[in-house]
């Protein structure tokens, strides 16, 4: 916590990119705030994927992310994953609005990656299920087939 502000997840630049590793499910913040440059892209696809990055992660944690880029694209997005206002690529300005509020936590905030693996370890003995029930059964007997 600094000062006055709500307490937030400082994420450094492409750190805003690992789904699951921007909060501390212990002690949930009240935003996110990715500070990066995007020099390096150029006038890229780049800025704009790692914005897209950053916006799924302020959708997956039910949070508020402000994004500041020195030479990317800076932006404000609520928990929905709605642009509340943004700076386009290459611009100098700044941004004043309101923070918008958080959600309570999301599935994924509460539980990560769990359900996801459990439906691929369901998924994986159905489709072994499928593929055993229709092979032909070995004989037994040890003699070989006529």
């Amino acid at each position: 916590r600094i000062g006055s502000l709500p307490a937030f997840s400082p994420l450094i630049c492409y750190e805003v990119i690992f789904p699951g590793a921007v909060t501390d499910r212990a002690d949930r913040p009240d935003w996110l705030l990715n500070a990066t440059n995007d020099a390096w892209f150029g006038i890229s696809t780049g800025p704009y994927q790692h914005l897209h990055a950053a916006r799924v992660r302020a959708v997956e944690e039910g949070l508020p992310l402000i994004r500041v880029a020195g030479t990317g694209i800076s932006a404000v997005i609520d928990p929905y994953g709605r642009y509340v206002h943004s700076l386009p690529l290459e611009t100098k300005g700044s941004i004043d609005t309101q923070l918008p509020a958080a959600l309570p936590p999301t599935l994924f905030a509460r539980t990560g990656d769990l359900p996801f693996s459990i439906m691929l370890v369901l998924l994986l003995l159905i489709w072994h299920s499928i593929g055993t029930r229709d092979r032909p059964r070995s004989l037994t007997s040890g003699t070989a087939p006529p």
